[in-house]
């Protein structure tokens, strides 16, 4: 069975009247891995926000849709139980709510009534995810992210994506603020589930994530809009040249939102 498909059509968002995504066409489909690119300020992150459905961005114009339905429809949990996911950049502390608990949740979220996973297959799910990815097992009952490093919330965030198997997920720079030894076993979960029903969108400013991810396409935002794909070469270019090449190839003098093309 094929994997579910995103699209993303002439994607126009805007902040507080700031027009941030002028345009973004990008199609994702199962058994595929993306990388998004590009300099800060040029709206990757919102990009990933406006998917989720973040209440501050503001969808002025075009279309996102999973599988054909349409995701500008849905409420946030809605578009979650659809099959969609977002690590976040930041991840939040959410106090009085333990880490195994908020996961347990998140499980029989999207799972039918009345087909809620069991406790013993849920302890052994995550037991299972947390030593794939080195956490210690007492992180489990902490509250979700609190106190915890800039390492473990990433480190979480996959434990989520691993027990969760969502269809389509965005990473919204997983990589930043993590050592070497935490990249490789951040980029570990994140392949082990590399399969042809699995789609991923990640955004990073690093070739060396994808060192380890290698993705199938890579994709270049400038001026709040995708102005270049390649593959994995692509981004091999971009660490060893920078983004002034593409600058000049494409006329553009300030590759942020914050001027007009």
């Amino acid at each position: 069975m094929a994997g579910s498909t995103l699209e993303i059509k002439n994607l126009h968002v805007s902040i507080e009247g700031k027009e941030i995504l002028k345009g973004v066409d990008l199609t994702i489909k199962g058994g595929e891995f993306h990388a998004v690119m590009g300099p800060n300020g040029t709206g990757k992150s919102t990009l990933a926000s406006a998917v989720m459905g973040h209440p501050k961005y503001e969808v002025t114009e075009g279309s996102i849709l999973l599988d054909g339905e349409d995701v500008l429809e849905m409420e946030v949990d809605e578009r979650a139980r659809a099959g969609l996911f977002l690590a976040m950049q930041y991840p939040s502390e959410i106090s009085g709510v333990t880490t195994s608990d908020f996961l347990r949740s998140s499980m029989n979220a999207r799972r039918e009534e009345g087909d809620e996973v069991s406790l013993m297959k849920f302890i052994k799910e995550m037991d299972s995810a947390l030593d794939y990815l080195e956490i210690d097992k007492n992180m489990a009952q902490r509250y979700l992210n609190e106190g915890f490093s800039g390492g473990e919330k990433k480190r979480n965030e996959i434990l989520q994506l691993m027990l969760l198997k969502p269809e389509i997920a965005i990473l919204d720079e997983i990589d930043s603020g993590l050592d070497i030894d935490a990249l490789k076993i951040v980029s570990k979960g994140i392949n082990k589930l590399r399969d042809e029903n699995f789609g991923c969108l990640i955004i990073t400013h690093y070739q060396r994530l994808l060192n380890y991810i290698t993705p199938d396409h890579v994709h270049v935002m400038m001026q709040g809009r995708v102005v270049k794909s390649g593959g994995p070469e692509l981004a091999q270019r971009l660490e060893a040249e920078g983004y002034e090449w593409i600058k000049e190839e494409l006329g553009i003098e300030d590759e942020t939102v914050g001027q007009n093309a």
